[in-house]
């Protein structure tokens, strides 16, 4: 049996397990409501909200995007385990006190902390910071659905050996992703979450440990590296140190504005399931991130020479490498396949889940939490799937994709962390500089600048999105009435 066979044979294995996960997952649905679907009915316990966790934040970009960086960058990327890092900060940040108002409230959306934050300012304005950042966060999701879009069919094509060609990856996995999901909801998503985080942690070890065995272990693997390619070992100067730091504000501050994980923050059982998820989060950048940044680096004297967007392929062609040796090493490539695949989709269901509650509730504005709005929910995230499927045939980094969702996000940022522990914040002042940050940051993208002195365009304009909100808000004052959350 050949390695693509192998593959095929996984893949139609693993289809059929997920949709047996997701019918269980419609069975066991409560209602038809909005809460129901999209948050799993709130009673997700710490291993389970864990698990989606996990395989929702190490997605398409983290299996494909970093071990390709890492390729093309050598072992200055190891500080990418530093980014991951930031996230869990962040989010400590944020989480304490956005689920209780999540809780008592019953918010279901992103939008749903934002009326209620600025529930005394004016219908109107409060209506156009919603629309703002619910655009923003579309926008942002839909990126990154494209980015586990193209990330799906690279793996597809290259570790099934071509039978299962990158046009045919992308639409079929597409569409079965949209079966299961529409089915199943948020439940479903959460399921098959932990079962893809599982599959991705067994499948990165068993990939480095071949690597490292093969190649006669860490030491080897940089002697080999510094033979090739001087450069990839060789102590980062200030600009690249500069872009770390910025990196890591990058992915902490926008990753924890993402609606996926603030929807999972609103589904969490209790305040503990929450704490508990959030701290075993804390390893598995050790766990993750940093084996496939090794990953990237021990592929340099595997894989030799790549250029521009081959970087993303680093994983599928090691794993077609592994496979040719036969026996252990076929099975294990399949294994790891299946699991970069699981990651992948993981992500891909959790965009789409939190797109279509955006676009039903926030930017369509139905707020009854009733049947209606779940379906007009599952309509939307599918008609916007299927319009998705024709940009994944456009040529651009996965890297790139994830950089500039990102600066997208962190104009979000002062919506939510700053007007969470700040209440004199006012919605005006919040609009303004959502406006003019991401004016900047977009401008910087069109004109080809995406840093400035090793700064990412994104931070340049979050820092004056916020100097914005903030000088605003002292110079109109608090709002004459107290905040809502105060009570």
């Amino acid at each position: 049996m050949t390695f693509g066979e192998f593959g095929t044979v996984a893949l139609v294995v693993y289809i059929l397990v997920l949709t047996g996960i997701a019918e269980f997952a419609r069975y066991r649905r409560r209602d038809h409501s909005e809460g129901d679907h999209f948050l799993a009915g709130r009673e997700l316990g710490t291993l389970v909200l864990f698990l989606t966790l996990y395989a929702t934040a190490y997605s398409g970009n983290s299996l494909l995007a970093y071990p390709g960086r890492a390729f093309s960058s050598g072992f200055s990327f190891i500080m990418s385990t530093g980014f991951m890092m930031s996230i869990i900060v962040v989010f400590h940040v944020l989480a304490p006190k956005l689920r209780p108002l999540a809780i008592r409230h019953r918010f279901v959306t992103p939008g749903d902390f934002v009326r209620h934050r600025f529930a005394n300012e004016t219908p109107r304005m409060r209506r156009a910071l919603v629309l703002g950042v619910s655009i923003l966060m579309a926008v942002a999701l839909a990126n990154f659905l494209l980015a586990q879009l193209k990330a799906m069919g690279h793996v597809a094509s290259v570790v099934t050996d071509g039978a299962v060609p990158y046009p045919v990856g992308v639409v079929g996995l597409a569409i079965f992703i949209l079966i299961y999901e529409t089915r199943g909801g948020m439940r479903a998503v959460a399921w098959t979450d932990g079962v893809q985080g599982v599959l991705m942690f067994v499948g990165l070890g068993a990939l480095l440990l071949w690597i490292l065995r093969g190649a006669g272990g860490m030491e080897a693997v940089t002697q080999a590296v510094a033979q090739l390619r001087p450069e990839a070992v060789s102590i980062p100067d200030a600009r690249t140190c500069t872009n770390w730091f910025s990196t890591i504000a990058l992915l902490g501050l926008g990753s924890v504005v993402y609606p996926q994980a603030i929807q999972r923050i609103y589904a969490a059982k209790s305040g503990r399931s929450l704490a508990n998820s959030f701290t075993l989060m804390s390893f598995m950048p050790l766990v993750t991130t940093l084996v496939v940044t090794l990953i990237g680096v021990a592929a340099i004297p595997i894989l030799g020479d790549l250029t521009g967007h081959e970087n993303d392929e680093v994983l599928p062609l090691l794993l077609a490498n592994w496979a040719e040796g036969g026996g252990a090493g076929r099975l294990g490539a399949v294994v790891v396949f299946v699991g970069a695949l699981a990651a992948i989709m993981s992500t891909a269901d959790s965009c789409l889940l939190s797109l279509g509650s955006m676009l039903a509730r926030d930017l369509i504005g139905n707020r009854e939490g009733v049947e209606q709005g779940a379906e007009r929910g599952k309509w939307m995230a599918a008609i916007l799937l299927l319009s998705m499927i024709p940009l994944a045939f456009v040529e651009v980094s996965l890297w790139r994709l994830l950089e500039l969702k990102m600066e997208l996000l962190l104009q979000c940022v002062p919506t939510f962390l700053i007007a969470i522990h700040w209440w004199d914040q006012r919605a005006d002042a919040t609009l303004a500089g959502l406006i003019v940050g991401t004016t900047l940051s977009v401008g910087l993208t069109l004109a080809d600048v995406a840093r400035i002195g090793g700064v990412h365009a994104g931070i340049v304009a979050l820092a004056l999105n916020a100097a914005i909100v903030v000088t605003i808000s002292k110079l109109r004052g608090p709002i004459p009435t107290a905040p809502v959350a105060a009570a």
